[in-house]
């Protein structure tokens, strides 16, 4: 338990060195700022190519905290990813406060059960290897800080390749350089990484997409 203490201690102090600096938040402003979004969170199913075939995450109903701390990742550089890096880097620090705010209030979903649905022996060996529970919760939806992301429900593929991108090294194109998540990642085989992403993408949600059109 003082092991899974320690690690979510120092998620939280890495996460929140991540994300910039408080701005005051506004979702009114964020739909007016989220059209170049639309063209691939906008739609449902939509498949990214990059750096291989997956389904974009789902963004509404994902804690603010969260996006704001993804965005500057991009725009630092620290997560590559060459249309989201573009992307992250046009955008202001109030921006990114009205984006994540906006995607946070929309699509509010019933709330998901207090614990998730008990994984398979070999599954759950797995996540408690991982210490997943320590940081995003028991049921996958109420991480420590809130800068965490919500896992339960989000897109299986999406899940894989953003777990993989933890053990990239030396890459200029595909990455994520958060030390303790790819210390967390790092020690497992990629068939683990997908059946662990498999049994988060099955769990009830919070997370959705909304057509476009909808918010018009």
């Amino acid at each position: 338990m003082n092991r899974l203490l320690q690690i979510s201690l120092a998620v939280a102090t890495v996460l929140g060195a991540a994300i910039p600096a408080a701005q005051a938040q506004n979702a009114e402003a964020g739909s007016k700022k989220v059209a170049m979004c639309f063209g691939c969170h906008g739609i449902i199913g939509y498949q990214a190519s990059f750096p291989e075939i997956h389904k974009v995450p789902m963004l509404e109903g994902q804690n603010a905290k969260y996006i704001a701390a993804a965005l500057g990742a991009y725009a630092k550089g620290e997560r590559k990813h060459p249309t989201m890096n573009g992307i992250a880097k046009s955008l202001s620090e109030q921006d990114i406060a009205d984006i994540s705010a906006f995607y946070a209030e929309r699509a509010k979903a019933p709330a998901v059960p207090a614990e998730a649905p008990a994984a398979k022996a070999d599954v759950a060996k797995l996540l408690e290897k991982g210490a997943c529970f320590s940081c995003h919760g028991k049921n996958f939806s109420t991480p420590l800080t809130g800068a965490e992301p919500k896992l339960a429900g989000q897109h299986a593929d999406y899940l894989y390749v953003a777990l993989k991108s933890y053990q990239t090294e030396g890459n200029p194109m595909v990455g994520r350089g958060n030390a303790v998540m790819a210390a967390q990642v790092k020690q497992f085989k990629l068939e683990e990484l997908k059946e662990i992403a498999a049994y988060l993408g099955s769990l009830p949600s919070e997370l959705r997409t909304t057509p476009e059109s909808r918010f018009r």
